[in-house]
């Protein structure tokens, strides 16, 4: 990947060519939850490198809107939420939830000179979700699987991973690593016991993949040895312009990611268990809830893991001696994210040197930057109708005669009411 390309796909900013991309987009802020009641503490979030405030209302409607008052610049976090609006500390300066100045108890005329930038948003799934692109072009919103599910059914959590959004997302596209770091993990995760999966992923490191590129962006097929006369395929998905799924094993939950620039630096992960046709049960939930599997454990008070660079991920040597952890890092998320944190914030992709495994990175980085340059001619950007989210990933062992992606089209593509293919 050359300079051009790197620089397109990493900036995200307000005005960048990818951030004018992504703004197309229904963009996940925070959880539902983190403004429970009506008249609630209003939380910070930054995404797309814009600091912005959630908020619910006294009607319990939430609101996005830009942090700073447009009077003196004062952080509205520091306001008051009271009386469907957000009143500034400093000087009494009130706005809705729409961005829309309400009051200005010194000066009432100067309402109409003092709104702040706000965006539309909506809850879907237990999250909240803006829109942050041009009015006149909002696509339907999100319509993956699991926003559909009774609460019941789902866990969602998101956490702050200290680099660039791309290579945190490269490598839940990457599934050829889950035969090396998670190799060791797999045996202990809940989420992960008494399948027949396990034994071919951990028996064949030399997994060979078939990419299909689809209107939703791309399904990646991971062939390894199965039995005599079969392949066992790890089917997965990576949905523009950031989501992944992840394949189940066996009547576990499923799973995906969604990555998320909160700056050229930083981004949000989040992660999601679902089962579409039952409900999590107690001791699912339970070790979900305690950062379990490709969720993780926080520092206090902060969505940072507890786990991280400061103390080396908390590394154990002798548990990678042991083979209780490949890399000596524990959980799923935090074995990921130490890896992609250690290419530094923005890693040097003119440096790397690519595998045959890395065909799906390449090809999602090429229809990022196509997408970029087909929206600067006029072009629509891919994926925006929400029908394209209906699919669904999969484990399963096919006959060696078999070709992979007829059954995907005939099982998986859009057939949500088909059953769960899991091994």
């Amino acid at each position: 990947m050359n300079l051009e390309m790197s620089e397109t796909l990493v900036r995200t900013g307000s005005g960048t060519r990818m951030g004018s991309l992504m703004r197309c987009y229904w963009i996940p802020i925070l959880k539902s939850n983190e403004i429970a009641e009506p008249d609630c503490p209003p939380v910070r979030v930054q995404v797309l490198s814009e600091k912005l405030l959630a908020f619910r209302d006294t009607d319990g409607n939430p609101g996005i809107i830009d942090e700073f008052c447009s009077h003196r610049g004062v952080s509205l976090f520091f306001g008051r939420n009271e009386e469907n609006g957000i009143r500034c500390a400093y000087h009494g300066v009130k706005f809705d939830r729409n961005g829309q100045c309400v009051d200005v108890p010194s000066s009432p005329k100067a309402c109409a000179h003092m709104h702040i930038k706000s965006y539309p948003c909506i809850e879907r799934g237990g999250i909240v979700w803006a829109y942050m692109g041009s009015k006149d072009r909002m696509p339907p919103p999100v319509d993956l699987e699991w926003v559909t599910l009774p609460e019941s059914h789902v866990h969602v959590s998101r956490r702050w991973q200290e680099c660039n959004y791309l290579q945190a997302m490269e490598g839940g596209i990457d599934t050829a690593h889950v035969s090396y770091v998670h190799r060791y993990e797999v045996d202990i995760d809940p989420m992960h016991q008494g399948t027949k999966a396990l034994d071919y992923i951990k028996a064949d490191g030399n997994v060979v993949f078939e990419i299909e590129k689809m209107p939703f962006g791309l399904t990646l097929f991971g062939r390894r040895n199965g039995e005599e006369d079969s392949y066992y395929w790890r089917i997965t998905q990576w949905l523009f312009p950031w989501y992944t799924l992840i394949a189940p094993f066996g009547d576990h939950s499923m799973a995906g990611h969604i990555f998320v620039p909160m700056d050229d630096h930083n981004c949000w992960v989040w992660s999601v268990n679902f089962h579409p046709h039952k409900p999590l049960s107690d001791e699912e939930r339970r070790e979900l809830e305690l950062g379990k599997g490709i969720h993780v454990e926080y520092e206090e008070g902060s969505l940072r893991p507890k786990a991280n660079k400061d103390n080396d991920y908390l590394i154990d040597r002798q548990a990678q001696k042991d083979k209780r952890s490949y890399s000596g890092v524990f959980g799923f998320a935090l074995q990921d994210s130490s890896l992609q944190e250690s290419m530094g914030p923005i890693q040097d992709r003119e440096a790397e040197h690519l595998l045959p495994t890395d065909r799906a990175i390449v090809m999602a980085r090429r229809m990022l930057h196509d997408a970029v340059i087909g929206m600067e001619k006029g072009e629509q950007p891919p994926a925006l109708d929400a029908a394209a989210q209906h699919v669904r990933s999969a484990g399963v062992l096919l006959d060696r005669s078999v070709n992979p992606v007829e059954w995907a089209r005939a099982h998986l593509n859009n057939n949500l009411d088909k059953p769960i293919y899991t091994v």
